[in-house]
């Protein structure tokens, strides 16, 4: 890794959450400015002013551009022909020097980082040990969430605990994909079994975020093996799977009634939001939400001039999986007559007004300052889904089903069939894995999450996965005419065809680049990995 980074994010917690305050719940906090080692971490208090930076400036550049540029612009959910920081992921075409790639990177470790200075400073206090475990269980579920990500994007990364080691050496040896996943999933473990049952403020952890989140890492390595054509998935990390999901949906978490109610700023923290990012209404720069200023079709939304996605747009690829009656699309993608009540408010709404020939970004997109006082120029408020309930009971269908053509299991079919109702949609009687991927690709559509699907997918049928992406053909753009009415897209036979330049779709496209400059810092992270000593024990009865 790279020295100054590591330097940068070993900085004592206390430094990160000074000026966070706000007038929401747990971030409404006003620590001393004077905080030192000796005089932090002596109270419950001060372990939740620790944690509550981990809910939003430590993920603030992954936020920011990458969230979506990677996880809806590789999927080629997301085209956006002028934008520097999509195209490179929907052309296939990042490298070491790609600026949200690098970001990312380090925003992900510096979410490993400051869990771990929380994580030390919490360790060596006098509070009593459940009190202690309760907290070093949030930021362990941090931790493991970014070492997720990590292991997903770039495999082999570097494991760290303790970033004081590597301010003492930071040439050091990446550890292996598998050992990665592994520590993410003893981390998620041990948040499993130590958060508390009910969050003790709004918008944080509980112990059924935790299973929620297994249930996405136990579906992760199910497929992973040496050989990434083998075609089937271990049956035991489905089986954890299914109960982690089992679990995560006992507790207090369900689906919220009107699906477009999740994008909204005044449902924030709703009962279907197991992790979200929080976003400080009105903040400072690095704890407010800028996707709006990104996506917004125009000023008229926004009431100011950021407003840049006009060219930031649906896929002919994503159009073409809509169902004639989904309401998701409505809530999803803005089209040409599409009617928004909330925005422009004083005007009677918003309707969309362009030529049918493109569809635009909604989800994220909230209106103007005039429409609610916690949206203020590139900062909407609107929490980012990390987590949902919708997405566990995807992965309880998807691990039910397991290596099998096809399921007819009630709960499974229950599971998917209570989204597709909530979308208008009728009911499924059986479910293959096409039927859950297209699911899957709709329901989280712009939320980040439909790359990793085809990763987790590539691990154990990586031809398949070449074939569908080559499929896309990313590298012809087809004019359409949209019908927002019927979702139907038509080609448009007045206009020709262009065609742009993309890389080469082949095996290697399922691992990223590490940033440049971090390789010429840590020539190591070209090198073989090398075994990850685990030290701590590993939880075992989580589902007795």
């Amino acid at each position: 890794m790279k020295k100054i980074h590591i330097k940068r994010i070993f900085l004592f917690v206390a430094l990160s959450f000074l000026g966070t305050s706000c007038s929401d719940d747990f971030l409404n906090q006003e620590p001393n400015n004077m905080i030192t080692k000796e005089n932090f971490f002596k109270t419950e208090d001060d372990f939740k002013a620790a944690t509550a930076p981990l809910y939003n400036k430590v993920w603030f550049d992954f936020n920011d551009k990458f969230y979506y540029g990677l996880g809806d612009g590789r999927a080629y959910n997301l085209y956006a022909p002028y934008s520097d920081y999509i195209y490179p992921f929907a052309d296939l075409t990042e490298t070491g020097l790609t600026g949200p790639l690098v970001s990312a990177w380090g925003s992900l470790y510096n979410v490993v980082q400051q869990s771990n200075n929380v994580i030390i400073g919490i360790e060596g206090s006098s509070v009593d040990a459940n009190t202690k475990n309760k907290y070093i269980a949030e930021a362990r579920f941090m931790r493991g969430t970014a070492y997720w990500y990590l292991a997903s994007l770039w495999g082999n990364v570097i494991i760290s605990t303790d970033p004081r080691d590597l301010v003492q050496n930071p040439i050091v040896n990446t550890n292996p994909t598998k050992d990665v996943y592994e520590f993410a999933i003893r981390d998620m473990e041990f948040a499993a079994k130590y958060l508390p049952e009910a969050a003790p403020q709004t918008g944080r952890l509980t112990k059924y975020s935790a299973f929620g989140m297994l249930s996405r890492l136990y579906l992760s390595v199910s497929g992973l093996s040496d050989n990434p054509n083998s075609g089937t998935r271990s049956q035991a990390y489905l089986d954890l799977a299914k109960k982690a999901a089992e679990k995560a949906v006992s507790g207090p978490y369900s689906l919220l009634a009107n699906y477009a109610d999740l994008f909204k700023v005044d449902n924030n923290n709703n009962v279907e939001s197991m992790f979200a990012l929080q976003w400080v209404p009105n903040g400072s720069y690095g704890v407010t939400n800028t996707q709006q200023a990104y996506f917004a079709l125009g000023s008229d939304i926004t009431g100011d001039d950021a407003a840049w996605g006009y060219w930031t747009r649906a896929s002919n690829d994503i159009l073409y999986e809509y169902e004639p009656k989904d309401k998701r699309r409505h809530a999803t993608w803005m089209a040409d007559e599409d009617f928004y009540p909330e925005i422009n408010i004083s005007n009677g709404g918003y309707t969309v007004d362009h030529a049918n020939t493109f569809v635009n970004v909604k989800k994220g997109v909230v209106g103007s300052n005039k429409d609610n006082s916690k949206i203020s120029k590139q900062n909407s408020a609107l929490n980012t889904y990390m987590l949902r309930t919708a997405e566990v009971l995807l992965n309880y269908a998807e691990a039910t089903l397991g290596n099998s053509a096809s399921t007819s299991d009630a709960n499974a079919l229950t599971f998917v069939n209570v989204l597709r109702a909530r979308a208008g949609l009728d009911a499924k009687t059986t479910l293959t894995f096409q039927d859950l991927m297209h699911e899957r690709r709709v329901e989280l559509c712009m939320e980040g999450q439909y790359w990793y699907d085809l990763v987790r997918r590539s691990y154990y049928k990586q031809q398949e996965v070449v074939n569908y992406i080559t499929g896309q053909s990313r590298g012809v753009i087809v004019p359409i005419t949209y019908d927002a009415a019927t979702n139907t897209v038509s080609v448009d036979a007045t206009r020709d065809n262009s065609s742009r330049a993309i890389g080469a779709i082949d095996t290697s496209i399922f691992l990223l680049p590490y940033p440049e400059s971090e390789v010429i810092q840590n020539p190591l992270l070209s090198q073989a990995p090398v075994p990850y000593d685990f030290k701590d024990e590993k939880i075992t009865d989580l589902f007795n």
